[in-house]
């Protein structure tokens, strides 16, 4: 048998025995060539002038996400180069040279990698095409499938899967082509030592990590960047030490006690556990670091789309806006308007403010609120209070004889409810009425109030001090980006020239915004997160896997001293769970302060519903363990099939 044809008969077993390694490298070509597809598709980045960034960005997460799945390979060409040492061991016993071995390893290698990069590019297709149609929806545009292969997309993919591979491969082709015949066949027997003995000091440094994580968790929801960075340095350091002390402490455990050892089926599961996870410890901190990365980047790209789309409501009331300084509206915006954008009805209106800040004040007490620019509390005329409504599409007010309302946002609603006092504005008395909380135009102070304004009758409002003018419009078609750049203009020349900054806002150009932030921003993070979960998932279990051989030899030899299968399949799913379990959770401990501390880091009222930092943290957590539990799940079907007798064999 040739060298080529052996190649290629390993290739396939590989294939078939490393199965997760080689799924895990087909959905890299995939995810690679999806997010090169969307840099190079000309449609997608014509949706929006500011879709513009997306290739950089896609370009930067691609090299961390090559440099992720590079990782990946060179540990899983080097984890099954020692599976299969001892072969390669052979080839060289029977007169093979080092390099002809190195090589034949090379050549299969290369042949899955390119099988996976085939696959990958077909299978990735699909993805593009699924990300395609997300795109779109986030611009409300309408989707049409339609088949295209980018060759530009296939050639970076090809590119950065050469590199992973070449990489990946030419440490082992150097291994073996440097290891005598003797270190060759026995290099499966080489594992991580246990870095951390037994007594105190396996004691004290595990208590020390634990101290260590506490205080980096606490530094990194501090919001401060130099105690972050301090803080997730130790971390890092608590990852390590926890799982260098907490793999030698298994036994420690059992020895101070001893009956635990002997329930149900603990020793066994803790004995397996013990062996693999004492060899380890150092990759399970790795691991769940990784994994800590995976649920801050699905938090961060949930607090970004959150982020765009709660300011992005706030702003897109209305079809279009302009808010004035206390002159008026210039006279430049309503000739623009008149000239290049159809208008179904408008209104020119005034915000006021009140002689005193009585609501400020309470709302100050209440909620974490900052007064913008108000000299006393925002009024609004309730006629134009009840044009805005109509012009926004929203149900008509109930009348505000005698009475005031308070239109707020929905953060404040519950503080606004106890509030009953009676005001008096313009010599009339007014009694609390309704709240309202739909959108309003009211962030920073340049549109309806800040984050409130309070909807008196007509004369009661007149006899305030006018705060600025303002002009709303419902328009008979989109303001899109090129005629609100003219509007934009016209508010830079006024600028300079009067000193005052006027706020414009567009739907339709507040609504591309938002859409881009969320393609540019959040569709890397969660690129970046895909390939990491896959990583660390598929390493964890391939080292699972691998040792398939030696529990089914013990399984079979618990099976002949009487144990049946039914507690066989309990003991392995609970040391699966516990063994997948283990680089999850402290990742879990770590990452969701950090993402309560992330969301709650914009303004208030913006992260509400979904987006509110519980949402995110769970959200992210969710989709975290989705992928993750498919990787449980096919691991333990996968052990219960190769491991475990027959249910019909009898000991």
């Amino acid at each position: 048998m040739t060298l080529s044809k052996l190649s290629l008969r390993n290739a396939r077993r590989q294939a078939r025995d490393y199965l997760v390694y080689f799924a895990a490298m087909v959905m890299a070509a995939a995810l690679l060539y999806s997010f090169n597809g969307l840099m190079f598709s000309r449609e997608i980045l014509t949706l929006s002038k500011m879709m513009a960034q997306m290739p950089m960005l896609i370009v930067m997460v691609s090299i961390a996400v090559v440099c992720v799945f590079g990782w990946l390979a060179s540990y899983s060409t080097g984890f099954i180069l020692s599976c299969r040492s001892r072969e390669l061991g052979t080839y060289l016993l029977i007169g093979l040279e080092n390099k002809q071995v190195a090589r034949l390893f090379f050549q299969e290698n290369l042949m899955v990698g390119g099988c996976a990069l085939v696959l990958g590019l077909l299978s990735g297709n699909l993805l593009f095409q699924a990300m395609r149609a997300v795109v779109f929806a986030l611009f409300g545009q309408a989707y049409h499938f339609s088949f295209a292969f980018s060759f530009p997309a296939a050639g970076l993919t090809a590119v950065y899967f050469v590199l992973i591979y070449l990489l990946a491969l030419g440490r082992s082709r150097r291994r073996i082509r440097k290891t005598q015949i003797y270190d060759l066949i026995y290099f499966e027997k080489k594992n991580e030592n246990a870095v951390i003995g037994s007594g105190r000091s396996r004691k004290g440094i595990f208590a020390v990590s634990i101290a260590l994580g506490i205080a980096g968790a606490l530094l990194m929801m501090a919001g401060d960047l130099s105690l972050g960075m301090v803080g997730a340095g130790l971390l890092v350091v608590f990852l390590y030490g926890f799982f260098l002390s907490f793999a030698s402490g298994i036994p420690a455990f059992f020895d101070r006690h001893p009956a635990g050892k002997y329930k149900k089926h603990r020793l066994l599961v803790f004995r397996m556990l013990t062996a693999k996870v004492a060899t380890m410890g150092v990759l399970m901190a790795t691991l769940s670091m990784i994994f800590t990365g995976t649920l801050i980047s699905e938090g961060a790209g949930l607090v970004f789309r959150g982020l765009f789309v709660g300011r992005s409501a706030e702003k897109t009331c209305f079809d279009l806006y302009i808010g004035g300084s206390k002159g008026g509206i210039h006279k430049e915006y309503l000739d623009y308007i008149e000239g290049n954008i159809p208008i179904d009805r408008c209104r020119q209106y005034t915000v006021y403010e009140s002689q005193d800040t009585r609501l400020i004040d309470y709302v100050n007490v209440k909620e974490a609120y900052l007064d913008y620019g108000y000299g006393g509390d925002p009024v609004i005329g309730y006629s134009d209070y009840a044009a805005l409504r109509a012009l926004a599409g929203y149900e008509a007010a109930e009348p505000a004889q005698g009475k005031y309302f308070i239109h707020c946002m929905s953060y404040l609603e519950a503080a606004f409810r106890g509030y009953d006092e009676e005001l008096i504005l313009g010599g009339a008395t007014l009694s609390p009425g309704g709240i309202y909380t739909e959108h309003f135009l009211q962030r920073y102070g340049e549109g309806n109030g800040h984050e409130f304004i309070l909807v008196v009758p007509d004369e009661a409002a007149k006899a305030c001090t006018v705060h600025h003018h303002a002009y709303a419009a419902k328009t008979l078609a989109p303001v899109g980006e090129e005629i609100y750049d003219g509007l934009c203009a016209i508010r830079d020349e006024a600028e300079v020239r009067t000193g005052d900054y006027d706020a414009v806002y567009s739907k339709a150009a507040e609504e591309a915004q938002a859409a881009s932030g969320t393609a540019t921003a959040v569709f890397p993070l969660y690129f970046l997160a895909l390939a990491l979960t896959v990583t660390a998932a598929t390493i964890l279990t391939i080292q699972q896997l691998a040792e398939s051989g030696r529990y089914k030899r013990q399984f079979a030899l618990l099976h002949r001293l009487g144990m049946d299968v039914g507690e066989m399949k309990r003991a392995l799913w609970h040391w699966s769970a516990i063994y997948y379990a283990m680089p999850a959770v402290p990742a879990l401990l770590v990452g969701v302060p950090v993402l309560l501390n992330l969301a709650r880091t914009p303004e208030p009222g913006v992260m509400v519903g979904w987006s509110s930092p519980a949402a995110v943290a769970g959200i992210a957590a969710g989709l975290f363990f989705l992928i993750y539990g498919v990787y449980i799940l096919l691991a333990y079907t996968s052990l219960i099939r190769n491991v475990l007798p027959e249910e019909k064999d009898t000991p």
